[in-house]
């Protein structure tokens, strides 16, 4: 029998909210960290991005925070990335409405001035990266003596880019009497150190790693020529729902992008040569659905929460099997199923034995193949079923149209849906080369509805790539 949140101790307010969200059944982290949170104990979390760990923490403390005077917040929220920081005010806003309390993020990359227009009107809640949030307590926009409730979100992240030094600084600044909540892929070494001086007996839980995410996805390795990626990239971006794409290097992602646009399919790049307007700016386009593919380098792949992804691509390798896991990790996730391709050139084959071995998995890497990929929107351009439509009479003259640059998943119903507003199709086949991302097709149809079609059908799309639409043959047939 599921708990639900009210169950746990929350408002009927934040319940409500989260039942118009949708948001009715805790996740196994939030169900055991929200009673000891609202109980006034010190929490560490061992859970991944993507755990619901957000509402774990940001539930409670909403619940409980009292209001804050100018440039004095009651609760800090630290995350090491200003993506992190965003999104988690971004998804504590509504709640943070119904309850009436206030929640900013401050970050760099933007300007300060609307940072400390809103300081100075009273935060409630602050959400801060630590570079930006020491930089305002220099320059008197903000104090912390009042903040006491303090939370550390992916704390192994910030020992990895070398701020606890910094966090350790802005929790002395908090009052002494704080309840202290700590989130982490892991709880040794530098994170344990920080837990031991900055929490009081904490009561420890551990969320599903994101080793059991990565598993419980479907993982493809793919030997393929450097020539052949870009087309093996759009055609996989082609037959999933939201994508995600690693490439080592900055100018690689950028690079790629354009790439993928002139093979008709819309990405956005993110990585750190990209100030933070233009990352919010790709960010939003992928999450809405307005660009198919997310292209970034290793800085998304820790600290980034979009739902619903359900690709991931290694364009290029990862650096090793750690940063396999943590790229992986973006799909698959809260039970969700998901698809991981790796595009592995004959000189990286050996390197990526050798990683499939420390991750337990079996070293094999074979030919492209798309079936598993295959997804509502690429079975059909209308949404309808493939209902029987009349088929020109025996006697009419026929026309066979070739139609190039289909993606792998298209079928023979695929084109006979697509040519059947122009008139009645005969005949529809698809076929493919061994091999290679394209795949080609004929249709065949009456003369006059064949010609209407080739003229008006020029540059249509087919699960995001143009297709290439001309006479496959300049003679009839009779049937």
């Amino acid at each position: 029998m599921s708990t639900s949140f009210t169950e746990l101790g929350l408002p009927k307010t934040i319940g409500a909210e989260l039942a118009r969200r949708e948001i009715t059944e805790p996740f196994p982290v939030q169900a055991a960290t929200i009673p000891d949170v609202l109980s006034g104990r010190d929490v560490s979390g061992k859970a991944p991005t993507g755990s619901g760990k957000t509402l774990a923490f940001g539930l409670p403390l909403l619940a409980m925070v009292d209001k804050a005077e100018s440039k004095r917040p009651r609760a800090l929220i630290l995350a090491p990335t200003r993506e992190l920081a965003d999104q988690i005010e971004k998804e504590l806003t509504p709640i943070a409405r119904v309850v009436g309390r206030r929640i900013t993020a401050i970050y760099g990359g933007v300007g300060y001035g609307p940072q400390r227009n809103a300081l100075r009107r009273g935060v409630d809640v602050l959400v801060a990266t630590p570079g930006r949030l020491e930089d305002l307590i220099e320059q008197g926009d903000v104090r912390l003596e009042d903040v006491t409730f303090a939370v550390i979100d992916e704390a192994d992240r910030m020992a990895d880019m070398g701020f606890l030094p910094a966090v350790r600084r802005i929790l002395d600044s908090t009052a002494s009497e704080r309840q202290t909540l700590l989130f982490s892929a892991t709880l040794d070494g530098d994170v344990a150190r920080l837990s031991r001086e900055y929490q009081r007996q904490p009561v420890k839980h551990e969320a599903p790693s994101v080793m059991t995410s990565v598993k419980e996805a479907t993982h493809l390795f793919w030997l393929v020529e450097r020539s052949d990626r870009v087309e093996h990239t759009a055609d996989i971006i082609s037959s999933s729902e939201k994508t995600i794409v690693f490439t080592r290097t900055r100018h690689g992602a950028d690079r790629l992008v354009k790439q993928l646009g002139r093979a008709g399919v819309k990405a956005v790049s993110m990585h750190g040569g990209r100030n933070q307007n233009q990352r919010s700016r790709a960010l939003k386009a992928f999450s809405t659905g307005s660009a198919a593919a997310l292209v970034a380098t290793d800085v998304a792949a820790r600290g980034i929460h979009v739902d619903d992804v359900s690709t991931v691509v290694h364009y290029d390798p990862p650096g090793d099997h750690k940063d396999y896991i943590h790229r992986s990790g973006r799909t698959g996730r809260a039970g969700a199923t998901g698809t991981v391709v790796s595009l592995v050139m004959e000189d990286q084959r050996r390197s990526v034995m050798t990683m499939q071995r420390r991750l337990s998995m079996k070293p094999q890497i074979g030919r492209p193949e798309l079936p598993q990929l295959q997804s509502e929107k690429s079975r059909g351009m209308s949404g309808q079923g493939s209902a029987s439509r009349p088929k020109p009479a025996v006697s009419e003259t026929l026309m066979s149209i070739f139609v190039g640059n289909l993606p792998w998943s298209t079928t023979a119903d695929d084109l006979d849906r697509l040519f059947s507003s122009h008139g009645p199709v005969a005949n529809a086949s698809v076929a493919t080369r061994s091999g290679k991302s394209k795949g080609y097709g004929f249709v065949e149809m009456p003369a006059s509805s064949a010609l209407a079609a080739i003229d008006s059908m020029s540059g249509t799309k087919l699960s995001g790539r143009v297709l290439k639409i001309r006479e496959a043959r300049p003679t009839f047939a009779k049937r």
